[in-house]
């Protein structure tokens, strides 16, 4: 059974950083895209940046690219997020998807960034 588990979430002031992680098990994750998407109350759900299989390639929503990097590690089945100099407007549910036969979602964690 496909599984992705978010974690990282949580409150953090302006200006501040947070690292995300998704633990993904029931598939081989060395051949799949992974992604981060986000979703903010009363908005769509907007995909935030992907990373390819090996790593070498990535892609960014420009709203983040430059304080956002997604990295991953084949080995432990696990893909990142690291988040620089957040913003309020970055506030939102952040979800981890698997590029699969189908596309497969995690339960998302919450960022919050406030003062």
């Amino acid at each position: 059974q496909v599984q992705l588990v978010e974690s990282g979430g949580g409150l953090v002031q302006p200006g501040g950083s947070l690292r995300l992680s998704c633990a993904a098990s029931g598939f081989t994750f060395s051949i799949s895209r992974m992604s981060w998407y986000r979703q903010a109350p009363g908005k769509e759900r907007e995909l935030v940046a992907t990373i390819t299989t090996t790593g070498v390639g990535t892609n960014y929503a420009d709203s983040v690219k430059g304080r956002f990097t997604i990295s991953r590690d084949n080995a432990k089945n696990t893909v990142y997020l690291q988040m620089n100099s957040l913003k309020p407007e970055d506030t939102a549910i952040y979800y981890c998807s698997a590029a699969l036969i189908h596309v497969y979602w995690g339960q998302g964690t919450q960022v919050t960034v406030s003062s």
